[in-house]
């Protein structure tokens, strides 16, 4: 997808669209702030100007006539709020979701989970990708998210810099997903996305010295295909993963460990599992069907769910 030739950017003054000129389909697949990128079937690209907030986004199926834009409904679409209390769209039509993570700089608490129960709520399947295992911490630090997250959702450890297991990863996003890689900056996502797709040459980052955290290397998001079968859109890196318009009972069901909950029947239907009398989950908990160290992760992020 990325070595198809692109055109140049002709903006016109007049945006209204001749009757004359033909209606084509196609898909965005990078947003350049006052414009995307749509890739049509024919392996035609081209450059469409937009408002700066025109709510667009990379994975939305188009409309084009000359350079008027309509977007198709979409079928999935995956947000997060950032520290701010600001809501972003992170990508569109996507069928799974990738937790790209490492040993250094580690995730923050929390990170992991809020992705998982995003991309459920989404319809999304999730999976956790851990990079950087050529690191002398990195044996440990599978073993625990293993531990953390077995049964509830699959987990690839590997290396970008060796290849190092990136064959089962491979495999699973040629299976046809369409999916995005999301993570805090410099656990290595472009790195991750160029090892799988040596073509795009996605520029690649460090850590800072000082405060051991990663630095900002991919600044637009884009979408590309792999020689394998199955598409990715590489987003930029980012510190937080805030839930949006997740109810307390929806996210009670997507928590990861609590997969056991979607038939627990606690007494009152808006029961939060905390400190209701007759909960089914606190019940759980306290029969060891649920871990503990889930439940106490679960209370810590549940006040931020509105």
């Amino acid at each position: 997808m990325n070595n198809k030739k692109r055109t140049g950017v002709s903006f016109r003054k007049d945006l209204a669209p001749s009757l004359s000129e033909p209606v084509r389909e196609g898909l965005i697949i990078a947003h350049h702030g006052v414009a995307v990128e749509v890739l049509f079937a024919g392996g035609e690209n081209c450059l469409v100007r937009v408002k700066r907030r025109s709510g667009h986004v990379v994975g939305d199926d188009v409309l084009v006539r000359g350079e008027v834009l309509e977007r198709l409904p979409r079928r999935t679409e995956l947000r997060r709020r950032d520290a701010m209390g600001k809501v972003h769209l992170v990508g569109a039509n996507l069928d799974v979701l990738g937790v790209v993570v490492s040993p250094s700089p580690p995730p923050p608490a929390g990170f992991i989970d809020r992705v998982i129960v995003a991309a459920r709520a989404a319809n999304l399947r999730p999976f956790v990708v851990v990079n950087k295992c050529d690191l002398d911490a990195a044996q440990a630090f599978v073993e625990e998210l293993r531990d953390t997250y077995a049964g509830a959702v699959s987990v690839f450890p590997l290396s970008a810099a060796t290849g190092e297991g990136l064959t089962l990863l491979r495999e699973f996003l040629g299976e046809g997903h369409r999916g995005a890689f999301v993570g805090i900056t410099g656990v290595g996502k472009s790195s991750l996305l160029n090892a799988l797709c040596p073509e795009i040459d996605l520029r690649v980052g460090t850590l800072n010295e000082y405060n051991g955290k990663g630095r900002h290397t991919t600044t637009v998001s884009t979408l590309h295909s792999l020689s394998d079968g199955g598409e990715l859109i590489d987003t930029p890196g980012f510190q937080d993963f805030g839930l949006v318009d997740i109810s307390e009972q929806d996210f009670a069901c997507h928590f990861p460990g609590f997969e056991k909950t979607k038939e627990a029947r606690c007494r009152f239907r808006n029961c939060r599992h905390h400190t209701e009398p007759g909960c089914a989950v606190v019940a759980l908990v306290a029969r060891g069907e649920i871990r503990a160290e889930r439940y106490a992760t679960y209370l810590e992020i549940l006040p931020e769910v509105v």
